[in-house]
């Protein structure tokens, strides 16, 4: 997001207009996902649907405009039939900033967050950050024990 701040600024003090002119490529902004192992679905009615490994998000992409009302860009976290939220790009959304976005989703950084903070049905899907910033998804692997020391036992 500090990428759209940045443009914005540079066109208020300029007699440009980037923020608008933006030539990203759709795949910019879907790309990451498939990298993440996102699935992918294409229907014949110009949209294509990526969605999480647990089901619990997903974004959809209107490639065909045809007149549609419909936003180009549409995520949701949770259920797509019950989100917990949604956001909604248009047509005229910079792909830039689709792409800050969607790059936020799939971010691996730790968001500090209490139990009471996550939906019920959503808390398996939970990762604990270790003060290295790995994760830890379920039970933590158990580790091997000690190779004996070596030199003379008695």
């Amino acid at each position: 997001m500090s990428e759209l701040l940045d443009l914005y600024l540079d066109d208020r003090y300029s007699d440009q207009d980037r923020l608008f002119q933006d030539e990203t490529a759709p795949y910019e902004a879907y790309a990451p996902l498939l990298t993440r192992g996102w699935s992918h679905a294409v229907k014949t009615d110009g949209t294509q649907t990526f969605l999480t490994l647990e089901g619990l998000g997903g974004v959809r992409h209107r490639y065909a405009t045809s007149g549609s009302s419909e936003p180009a860009w549409r995520a949701w976290g949770g259920y797509s039939s019950e989100p917990h939220w949604t956001a909604h790009f248009s047509f005229g959304t910079p792909t830039t900033l689709v792409a800050a976005f969607t790059a936020s989703l799939i971010s691996t950084e730790p968001l500090p967050r209490t139990v009471q903070d996550v939906p019920t049905q959503t808390r398996r899907a939970l990762y604990l950050a270790t003060p290295t910033g790995k994760q830890q998804h379920g039970n933590p692997p158990v580790a091997p024990p000690p190779a004996p020391a070596s030199g003379r036992t008695r």
